[in-house]
């Protein structure tokens, strides 16, 4: 019994359409741009999987059978509905970038900077519509949807593509009311007769490492009247004179610029191997808005980062 649910050749629906719509194996050879035996070969293999006869050939002509005319009315909008499906998706990677573009920022960050430059994204590319999430933590791209991320700190060994946006330098920083108060501190060393602001989130956060000279590095405990898991809000604490505060510059940009916050221990650099990255889950078929934002936001960064204008 023949079996009718094989898929068909996408060639061989090709050349039966082109053959019931020229008239000739000949005129469908040369719309199809092939051999006339060709056309005839993938014709017959259509038949043949069809297990039924679609065109009548005579030496004069072609012509449909009744199968071949239901058969047509059926294939030729479908095949006509893939090409143009196919078109259509091509746009995503080639043309002018559109869609939806799911983003992963990380919370503070991405509210504080990233998210002011969005709308200059979306008057650029107004063919594309933003949906952002925010997370500090580093989301699966590919499992949960995301098209790209901008990501903070060590990237992992992945499969994913990432390109360096900024460098972060880390830092301790205290309100000039607290220091006038308390005295700054000359090294590293002293900073147990001070209160510290602790951000739970880091790796160790009851220690903070220096680079002292000679490249060694220095751990000193801390202790303070303030622990969060949000680095952010340790900020307003250390304007309000709470103590002294181990921060990212991206974090206290505002307060070193109007002068709410001042650095310290500047001779005793932070260790900090993290950066600002832009990733995506692959560098091949990557779709146009995907392409586009990354282009984007890393000409942007790389003209101004806007935490370092005083």
């Amino acid at each position: 019994m023949q079996q009718f649910d094989a898929l068909p050749d996408i060639e061989a629906l090709h050349a039966f359409i082109a053959v019931a719509e020229e008239g000739s194996f000949n005129a469908a050879g040369h719309r199809l741009n092939r051999d006339a035996t060709i056309i005839s070969r993938r014709v017959q293999a259509l038949e043949q999987g069809l297990g039924v006869r679609l065109i009548e050939r005579s030496t004069r002509r072609v012509s449909l059978t009744e199968a071949g005319e239901v058969y047509l009315g059926h294939v030729r909008p479908l095949l006509h509905n893939l090409l143009a499906a196919g078109r259509e998706a091509g746009r995503f990677t080639e043309g002018e970038p559109r869609g939806r573009l799911r983003l992963a920022l990380p919370g503070s960050f991405g509210r504080m900077w990233l998210m002011p430059m969005l709308a200059d994204f979306l008057e650029a590319y107004p063919g594309v519509t933003l949906d952002v999430a925010f997370s500090n933590r580093f989301v699966d791209l590919i499992g949960e949807g995301f098209d790209l991320a901008i990501r903070l700190g060590v990237l992992p060994d992945s499969r994913l593509v990432a390109r360096k946006l900024a460098e972060r330098k880390r830092m301790i920083c205290a309100s000039p009311a607290y220091l006038q108060r308390r005295g700054v501190p000359a090294s590293p060393e002293e900073l147990s007769r001070y209160e510290c602001l602790i951000f739970s989130g880091k790796v160790n956060p009851y220690v903070w490492e220096f680079m002292m000279p000679g490249a060694k590095q220095l751990v000193v405990p801390v202790a303070g009247p303030f622990i969060s898991d949000d680095a952010e809000a340790l900020v307003p604490a250390a304007v309000a004179g709470r103590g002294l505060l181990y921060a990212t510059d991206w974090l206290v940009g505002r307060e070193l610029a109007d002068g709410r916050l001042v650095r310290i221990l500047e001779d005793f650099p932070v260790p900090d191997e993290g950066a600002i990255y832009v990733v995506h889950p692959s560098s091949r078929h990557v779709p146009n808005k995907t392409r586009a934002f990354a282009h984007w936001i890393s000409e942007r960064l790389s003209r101004n980062l806007p935490w370092q204008q005083g």
